[in-house]
């Protein structure tokens, strides 16, 4: 665990986000590290990497996020488990217009819950909340969903940066505090898959 330029300490923490393609899981991504958003973003080809800390409340002590950005395409799900392996901390996003978005996190968060880490902690969002009139999948569904399977749930939107920083501050707070690196194995993985981009 290295120390931070403040004097606390920096926890490292491998962080995946997984769900069906145009859910908006890049785009949640940008808008938390580099505060961006970009109308028409690419599909994700295989994974992308990108880094963020967040600080921890009442402390000097921050995680730094590993993130690793998953393509939700057919072609790209064999190659999932790579990339959650390891990981200490989940994303699971599905689209509020899509109902068979949501049922495909469904499936995400089976999977992950099979084959993930056991103490995996997970965020479930509901992405895209500015497109409320447009909405097939209810607040309270997705609630009861999180609540059965022990997740937080986050209604958000990349668009206008609804809950998109207060949902990886509230899994930085859940992640267990360590004394190794998270980051080793995603390091290699970084070097070998290529980033994400247009198709």
């Amino acid at each position: 665990m290295p120390a931070g330029t403040g004097g606390g300490r920096v926890t490292e923490c491998k962080l995946v986000l997984l769900g069906d393609t145009n859910v908006g899981k890049s785009s949640l991504v940008l808008r938390f590290v580099k505060n961006q958003f970009v109308h028409d973003q690419c599909t994700t080809v295989g994974a992308a990497f990108l880094q963020q800390a967040v600080p921890l409340d009442d402390s000097e002590d921050k995680i730094q996020f590993g993130i690793w950005d998953t393509a939700g395409s057919e072609r790209y799900k064999a190659l999932a488990p790579m990339y959650y392996r390891g990981a200490e901390a989940a994303i699971v996003v599905y689209d509020i217009t899509s109902f068979e978005s949501f049922e495909g996190a469904k499936k995400w968060v089976a999977e992950l819950k099979q084959q993930g880490q056991p103490n995996v902690v997970v965020a479930l969002a509901a992405n895209k909340c500015d497109h409320a009139d447009y909405r097939v999948v209810l607040e309270r569904e997705g609630q009861a969903y999180a609540h059965e399977h022990d997740m937080a749930y986050f209604e958000t939107s990349a668009k206008t940066n609804h809950n998109v920083r207060q949902m990886f501050v509230e899994l930085a707070q859940r992640v267990p505090r360590k004394d190794q690196s998270a980051l080793s194995s995603a390091t290699t993985l970084e070097n070998a898959q290529p980033k994400g981009g247009c198709c």
